[in-house]
């Protein structure tokens, strides 16, 4: 088995469908209020945000299953954080894809543009999610050094917990 962390390689599929949800949405949604495309196609848009919930759970997962290595170098409230809004990412894909689901269901024309509109507010909303929990993610990495846990002995030390509260700048400038 690899020394090397799941985590940071599967993050990448949920955070990019997260950025590219939103415009399928809208232009899905677009073609169904103007009659160019039947209301089955919207079942596009619902395969798609489930595979970004499952690749958002996956994702989680791997993260969990990775906490106990990399907590011994990051500060606690910076893993929690990064959770947290990991958490939201996945409710807020979970229930975006609820919505799209009704599209499909409910075959009142008024009521599933209406869902369609709700579901690209969802998509906008999960897109900003993912720049929230990325964002959180890349301060484990690059402020906290988080990929220190992975490095082999002899390829420098890891940084302590309290290492871990300068910033890169200071510890450069302190040698």
């Amino acid at each position: 088995m690899t020394s090397l962390p799941l985590h940071p390689a599967i993050v990448h599929l949920p955070l990019g469908l997260a950025f590219v949800m939103p415009m399928l949405a809208i232009g899905f949604a677009w073609a169904l209020w103007k009659g160019r495309a039947r209301a089955g196609a919207w079942a596009a848009i619902v395969a798609l945000q489930a595979v970004l919930l499952a690749a958002g759970l996956v994702a989680m997962n791997t993260g969990e299953h990775e906490e106990d290595r990399v907590e011994r170098i990051v500060p606690e409230a910076a893993l929690e954080r990064h959770e947290k809004l990991a958490e939201q990412f996945v409710w807020a894909t979970g229930g975006t894809l609820f919505l799209a689901g009704l599209v499909l269901v409910i075959r009142r024309p008024a009521v599933a543009r209406t869902l369609s509109l709700a579901t690209v507010l969802g998509t906008l909303a999960v897109a900003a999610s993912a720049v929230r929990v990325g964002h959180a993610g890349g301060q484990l990495v690059y402020e906290h050094n988080a990929g220190a846990a992975y490095s082999a002995p002899g390829q420098g030390s890891p940084i302590t917990r309290t290492d871990a509260a300068e910033t890169p700048s200071q510890r450069r400038d302190d040698r």
